[in-house]
Formats: structure tokens, sequence, C-alpha cells
């Protein structure tokens, strides 16, 4: 069904970095773990380092996973942008190039929770 409007709309994004204060949205997945239906949305500063973000922000949203205690980090295989990606973990957030709403994926291979394996 088509729309006739009566002027021009012009949408004004809030969600933009500028409305946060300083800080900026990120995403987080734990691939292949259905006890999360969905990505972690997590608020932080440019300005974090990534191993912060793991320490505490990540690990304890993760533990009511089975899997969760099992988890070597010097063995989960990340994404970002769907592409294979090394973090360094010592490094803040902008200086790994995670911006204002993207998202990070990771796997842990072996833990497999509420999942056939794959």
């Amino acid at each position: 069904m088509a729309v006739t409007a009566i002027k021009d709309y012009i949408g004004v994004p809030r969600d933009t970095v500028a409305n946060f204060n300083g800080r900026q949205l990120v995403y987080a997945s734990w691939d292949r773990h259905s006890l999360f239906a969905s990505p972690f949305l997590l608020c932080m500063t440019p300005e974090t380092k990534l191993g912060e973000v793991v320490e505490t922000m990540l690990v304890p949203l993760m533990q009511a996973d089975p899997d969760a205690a099992a988890v070597d980090w010097d063995k989960v295989e990340w994404l970002k942008s769907n592409q294979p990606w090394t973090p360094d973990f010592s490094a803040s957030v902008a200086a790994n190039g995670i911006g204002h709403k993207d998202q990070i994926r990771f796997r842990t291979p072996g833990l497999n929770t509420l999942c056939a394996d794959a």
C-alpha cells in the first residue's frame, strides 16, 4: 500500500555515539551457545582495555552457562565483521578497531552448550 506524506520526513537517529556521553555500544556474541538468544550489549568508553571488557563484562554475563567455567580464553576464536580476528587485550577497544555499535563474536572450541557439535 502506498503512503502519501504531506511533507518530507526527516529521521533523526538518537543512538549515535554523540548521545552516549563519551561511551559506545558494542555487541558481543558467544557463538553456538543458545542459552543467550541475542548478543550481549556492552557500554564502555573507547579507551577501555579489551582485556578489561572480557574480565569485567563478558565473564560475569556468561556465568549462567554451564560451559562458562571451562572457557580457555587462550583458545577462544574471535571474529570481527564476520572475519577471523586476533584481538590485542592489552590495547583499547578503539585501538582494536571496535567502534560504536560494532559486533564481535567469539567461539569456544569444544564447548557448545545446548547445541549439537558443528
